[in-house]
């Protein structure tokens, strides 16, 4: 495993790029809303990344059709914009983007209730969300990668939802993926070390139900085996000297 470590110059530069993600997935959120359909948000991203000079770093990665990933309810993760997926009251909706500026990677994502949700769709983005950020807590100099890993999948089990194993978090820099790998499940007090420099896409993927997952025939989107939501946030963070920074806040 070579974990790229990031000069304070290069963490600045994804700052930028991290900045520019959160514009565009701002400029996206007052539109998601019942009747939109997930191609309509695909087209804000598009025209939002190219009026910033950012490139759209899923669009063409591994042969992606899009800038976006737009997972509905029981998709997990890579549900593909299309016009014909509209959103409707009590639906929830995970948001994935990521852009490239001046050659360095950024990647955010959010889940947002589409109109009024039961209150156990809220519990479940809820305790996804705060989960994300006890993980970013852990990202102190001197910690265990395994430490970030177990917060969210304490929290999360302890509220009876299921961990996906199948999709992990990741390092980040100029490229999209790089080591280490970032699982929502694992052991306090495993795995590398934390250093000053290292860049880590922390992003927990969480189902109501079940944590079994399964792939489309599209080969890109994948759904929960028994049908239950699944909610998904992430952010981009460097670790520093000074404690966590998130780039894509």
């Amino acid at each position: 495993m070579a974990i790229m470590i990031k000069t304070p110059q290069e963490i600045e530069k994804m700052r930028i790029s991290g900045k520019a993600l959160r514009q565009v997935h701002d400029a996206i959120a007052p539109h998601v809303v019942p009747g939109v359909s997930t191609l309509d948000l695909e087209e804000i991203a598009v025209r939002k990344i190219a009026e910033l000079g950012a490139i759209a770093a899923f669009k063409g990665y591994h042969g992606y059709p899009s800038a976006l990933c737009t997972s509905v309810n029981e998709e997990v993760v890579h549900g593909m914009p299309h016009a014909k997926r509209i959103l409707k009251e009590g639906d929830i909706l995970s948001i994935d983007c990521g852009v490239i500026i001046d050659g360095f990677y950024s990647d955010a994502a959010v889940t947002y209730p589409i109109g009024k949700v039961t209150p156990e769709t809220r519990k479940l983005l809820d305790v996804t969300r705060i989960s994300l950020e006890r993980a970013i807590e852990q990202c102190k100099v001197g910690g265990r990668l395994g430490d970030i890993s177990a917060a969210v999948q304490e929290m999360c089990e302890a509220e009876g939802f299921g961990v996906v194993r199948e999709f992990v978090g990741h390092g980040i820099g100029r490229s999209m993926h790089e080591d280490p790998q970032v699982p929502n499940f694992g052991s306090r007090g495993k795995g590398p070390r934390l250093k000053a420099g290292m860049v880590l896409a922390i992003e927990p993927m969480i189902n109501a139900g079940s944590p079994e997952v399964h792939v489309l025939k599209d080969g890109w989107t994948a759904v929960t085996n028994d049908g239950s939501y699944s909610a998904h946030f992430e952010h981009t963070v460097a670790i520093t000297k000074d404690g966590p920074l998130v780039l894509s806040r």
